[in-house]
């Protein structure tokens, strides 16, 4: 009997723990999505890198994300590759539901493809794992760290399937970018001399 009531009480005290994991991931995405257009500095690193600068722009399903030496235009029907160094860009279809690693998908993913789990609570922020539900995904698991109070996103961890861990930490948040559509596409004629790749 001792046993059973013990089972009951740790399935109980997980199911809740999932809830209140599933929970904070809709009031954060509730949060982002009612900004319209949001912009953010963010510091990341991949495992015994240094460690560097980026800066990303959301609106909905666009974005534009700058990292070093690399900046990508998503107008939501294509995504638009630059690479600096060789003055180049990919251009190729806008795919919602592919798997990339880019920033923006934190604020974005749909959870039913995650096993969402909150794996503890500390100094006024909340841990929550995201673990594929689908095989043959790139990505092992996403950490997120969210104030509990105002939901917002202050760190992530991203591990693939090798077990490289990139992280990821917003360094300022601009929650009114005001946005313009123009942002988020790539325009040729701001980058003279580019090789353009059309892959679509």
């Amino acid at each position: 009997m001792k046993k059973l009531l013990l089972f009951i009480g740790l399935s109980f005290s997980v199911f809740a723990q999932s809830n209140k994991a599933i929970s904070l991931i809709d009031g954060m995405q509730k949060k982002y999505k009612a900004m319209g257009s949001f912009s953010a500095n963010f510091t990341y690193q991949t495992e015994g890198a240094a460690t560097m600068s980026g800066s990303i722009t959301v609106k909905g399903t666009k974005f534009r994300l700058k990292t070093a030496g690399q900046e990508i235009f998503n107008n939501g029907k294509e995504v638009a590759t630059y690479i600096k160094e060789i003055n180049e860009v990919n251009i190729s279809s806008f795919d919602p539901s592919e798997g990339d690693l880019n920033p923006a998908k934190i604020y974005t993913f749909d959870k039913k493809a995650y096993k969402v789990t909150l794996k503890g609570e500390s100094g006024g922020f909340a841990t929550v794992e995201l673990a594929p539900v689908a095989k043959g995904t790139q990505v092992k698991n996403i950490t997120l760290k969210i104030n509990s109070k105002d939901l917002s996103v202050n760190e992530w961890t991203i591990i693939n399937k090798a077990g490289k861990k990139q992280y990821f930490k917003v360094a300022k948040l601009n929650p009114k970018a005001n946005a313009d559509d123009k942002l988020f596409s790539f325009d040729k004629k701001a980058f003279p001399g580019v090789e353009v790749n059309d892959l679509r």
